[in-house]
């Protein structure tokens, strides 16, 4: 039995004897290469530029903006480029390019080692052939297929296309940033002249741009440009391309007027690819070579008049800068977006990336919560200097705006139209600011908060996109809206491959006391509350010809005015990037300026609509003062809602003998443009 067993062992280790191993293995390794590259050869050659671009619709179906991938402005040939550019792209990216079949094996092995270091595949070993491959008809996925797939790719470009063409192709199409592909859309952008007339310097800056546009575009990191540009002009030097001196001559680069490849409406456009790139699971590179049309919610009037408000508003000469997104609050969508006073100058989103105190502008958040534990509009508390003694032992004590108090009893109704800091924050600690944190979140707040007594004042940096969110849900009722940009995406073949839905989640929102604060945040552009300070809204109330909802706010570095009509919701915030206090007094009102002027701008020629109370929600008028039900005999007399059953039952007049639910048609509250007039 035992014989039986060692004899087929005995053959197996004949075959097992490390020459005979090696040459099966050396047999079957050629076999293969055989196979794949027989494969590449009867797939032929591939295309030499990608055939698809994407398309960016505005909410009207016109053309926003088309991004063109890897498809060149214009197609140069090697004869009509710089000898300087071809010698310094090689020398930077692949110096053995005319001596390789395509990869280069050291490189490739030396990489793998990394990758199997780390475990996964990290260290890149491209070559020109390889990077052209991946550009042309691959995702920048570092996954061992896609490398796999770029070999094939790579086979068949050596095996169907000479060493110049690989080039000529490689140098239509590499991404050198800014939305720039290809050497002569780079030469436009970065030096306004053509690829064939680059200087040596000039094509050592752009041969170092590929390898990370984002890090060594001149126009976004000088000093990493800058060095790798002069590393660049010592290679050329080192092989003998050039004879100039060893000091890096300086190089002109555009104007911001010479770039004519600036997108209209920049700042929305960068935000619709990274949504587009967020809700397809793509990186943004691959976004503008995959032949999508993206139909968004940009309304291209809005975002003009937006545009054109800023630049009305905020001097040119000035670094004052700007966030400002505007959004039709039953949906989310996104109809209007500013980013910064200039694209050109800068790219970085104000509206969505940076996040900022929001003073007064939170004090809604904190009203609604005290609305919610009852609080009504003639809630009466003193407004006065106050010293805050904290739990902690410490002390707390802000201050009104100059200085100034009631030194009496106000109601809720004039506190927030005038915004008393001192009946903020009295409400913020009787209610407790746990509560205001999570209506706050509630609202579509989602950076941190701080529950403090400060909270109160908005002292917690939020982002101009967050609050459009929230005054969104205050505006709708609280209908658990989230801002988005993209309707619908349509691959190249015709296929709608992502509808935007509405958020599934149910509204956990006290409608009717929205309503109230709603009905609230009318009462900054009404002057007939105005007493010991003037309402916040006073400045812009003369401009505004409809019945709106807001709040401004203010701290020592920052501007802000988000407010609503029943159709749209704006928020707008003014600053300096570095924090510093703006000490003009005119600064510190563009925020207002810009909100009304876009406001005005935005509804012109449509019908006037009122904010429409729900069930369960009572009008009366009252006295602010007394927080008691008004009449005509009565010094101050203002329409306001109250929930059903928390409205006054006692009157300011002992003699009233009127109905304070029906406005006589005779009386001069009648025929003033308050807002309640438009309800009928």
């Amino acid at each position: 039995m035992i014989d039986l067993i060692r004899i087929p062992i005995a053959r197996w280790q004949k075959w097992l004897r490390p020459k005979r191993l090696a040459a099966l293995m050396l047999g079957g390794m050629l076999t293969a290469m055989a196979g794949l590259l027989l494969i590449c050869y009867l797939m032929g050659p591939p295309p030499m530029t990608s055939k698809w671009s994407t398309t960016f619709y505005a909410n009207d179906s016109t053309i926003l903006g088309e991004q063109y991938g890897n498809t060149p402005k214009r197609w140069v040939s090697l004869e009509e480029t710089s000898p300087h550019l071809i010698h310094a792209t090689i020398l930077a990216e692949d110096k053995n390019f005319y001596h390789h079949h395509g990869f280069a094996w050291k490189r490739i092995l030396a990489a793998a080692l990394q990758d199997i270091k780390a475990g996964a595949k990290v260290e890149g070993a491209s070559t020109i052939t390889q990077q052209y491959a991946k550009n042309l008809y691959l995702s920048n996925d570092k996954t061992w297929t896609r490398k796999l797939k770029e070999a094939i790719y790579s086979i068949r470009l050596e095996m169907f296309y000479s060493k110049d063409e690989i080039l000529e192709g490689y140098l239509n199409t590499i991404y050198y940033g800014h939305g720039m592909y290809g050497i002569q859309a780079a030469s436009d952008y970065y030096m306004d002249k053509n690829p064939g007339s680059l200087t040596a310097a000039e094509a050592s800056l752009l041969a170092g741009i590929p390898k990370g546009p984002s890090y060594y575009s001149p126009f976004q990191n000088e000093k990493l440009s800058s060095e790798r540009q002069e590393y660049i002009y010592g290679l050329l030097q080192d092989a003998g391309y050039i004879n100039e001196p060893e000091t890096l001559p300086a190089v002109s680069l555009s104007t911001e007027q010479e770039r004519d490849t600036i997108k209209r409406a920049g700042y929305f456009q960068d935000h619709i690819t990274a949504e587009l790139a967020e809700v397809l699971n793509m990186d943004e590179a691959d976004i503008s070579s995959a032949g999508y049309h993206v139909y968004t919610t940009m309304d291209p009037a809005q975002q003009l008049k937006l545009e054109e408000q800023v630049a009305d508003t905020i001097p040119a000469d000035t670094k004052l800068q700007t966030g400002a997104i505007a959004m039709d609050p039953d949906t989310g969508a996104v109809t209007a977006m500013v980013g910064g006073t200039d694209y050109k100058a800068s790219t970085y989103n104000r509206a969505t990336a940076s996040k900022r105190m929001p003073g007064s502008a939170f004090k809604p958040f904190v009203y609604y919560t005290a609305l919610n534990n009852g609080f009504t509009p003639m809630t009466q508390l003193k407004s006065e200097e106050t010293t805050f003694e904290l739990p902690n032992g410490g002390e707390y004590a802000p201050g009104n705006y100059h200085g100034y108090y009631a030194n009496e009893d106000i109601s809720l109704a004039e506190a927030i139209a005038m915004s008393d800091n001192i009946y903020a924050v009295k409400t913020n600690l009787m209610i407790g600011a746990e509560r205001v944190v999570a209506d706050a979140r509630k609202l579509g707040i989602t950076s941190d908060l701080q529950a403090v007594p400060s909270l109160a004042l908005g002292t917690s940096p939020v982002s101009v996109e967050e609050m459009g969110v929230a005054y969104s849900r205050i505006a709708n009722g609280g209908k658990p809206v989230e801002s988005y940009t993209i309707e619908k995406i349509v691959d190249h073949n015709g296929k709608t491959i992502y509808t935007h839905k509405q958020p599934a989640n149910k509204r956990n929102l006290n409608r009717k006391n929205l309503f109230v604060l709603t009905d609230l945040m009318t009462g900054m552009f009404d002057d007939s509350l105005s007493s010991y300070m003037r309402v916040t809204g006073a400045t812009v109330a003369d401009q505004l010809d409809r019945p709106y909802a807001g709040k401004s706010g203010t701290t020592t570095s920052d501007s802000w005015m988000v407010g609503f009509s029943p159709d749209l919701v704006t928020a707008v915030w003014t600053g300096y990037d570095d924090n510093r206090s703006m000490e003009k007094v005119k600064e510190l009102a563009y925020s207002k300026e810009i909100w009304a002027g876009f406001m005005e701008a935005a509804h012109e020629g449509e019908q006037i609509k009122a904010f429409r109370p729900p069930a369960g929600v009572r009008g009366v008028f009252v006295d602010p003062d007394s927080g008691l039900l008004s009449t005509s005999h009565c010094e101050k007399r203002r329409f306001s809602y109250f929930v059903r059953g928390t409205e006054p039952k006692l009157y300011c007049h002992p003699d009233m003998d009127e109905d304070p639910l029906v406005p006589k048609q005779d009386t001069p509250e009648h025929k003033k443009k308050h807002w309640f007039d438009w309800l009928f």
